[in-house]
């Protein structure tokens, strides 16, 4: 959440409930909404890192607001960050390395495994396709959210039926060896 308050500081001075009402408008309900709690204690650790700093404004019928502004070190960090690539995919995969040991251990049966982790993908499918049919149609940036997801999980949904055509000949000689 570090990373979004400094771009949106980047863009304009905000105090707190802005930040929070401005990620829920950009990110919609694709994304979780952050608590207004957690949102000033990240503010909080942004300003004692230097990377915002914070004012106080005087509101005449209400307690003061602090108004927050990103910082020259600030810019430089975001900028760092926009500048490096993002991870990509997971070679350790966990549901892979239960794949591979499962059989070893007499707990638990691959083809179980394979067929558990679909339904969980496509109960997740589901779930982000009725997010996508109440999500505001005017919010692109929540739509592509919500179809990167679906594809990441159709791409996993591909690579379950992969590994269920490819390993279960394959493997079914090797459940009889130990490991190691």
């Amino acid at each position: 959440m570090r990373l979004a308050l400094l771009a949106l500081l980047a863009k304009e001075p905000a105090h707190g409930y802005q930040l929070k009402q401005s990620l829920e408008r950009t990110f919609g309900a694709a994304y979780p909404h952050p608590n207004i709690g957690q949102i000033y204690v990240t503010l909080g650790r942004l300003e004692q890192s230097g990377l915002i700093q914070g004012q106080d404004v005087n509101q005449s019928s209400r307690p003061n607001k602090r108004v927050y502004e990103i910082t020259e070190d600030g810019r430089e960090y975001l900028a760092g960050w926009f500048a490096k690539p993002t991870d990509g995919p997971r070679v350790r995969d966990e549901f892979f390395m239960k794949l591979v040991l499962a059989p070893a251990t007499g707990i638990a049966d691959r083809q179980a495994l394979i067929n558990q982790q679909r339904r969980h993908c496509l109960s997740t499918m589901r779930g982000l396709s009725r997010l996508a049919a109440a999500e505001d149609r005017d919010n692109r940036a929540a739509h592509l959210l919500i179809e990167g997801a679906a594809l990441h999980l159709q791409a996993d949904l591909d690579w379950l039926e992969r590994c269920q055509d490819e390993l279960a000949d394959s493997w079914s000689a090797e459940e009889d060896k130990p490991i190691g």
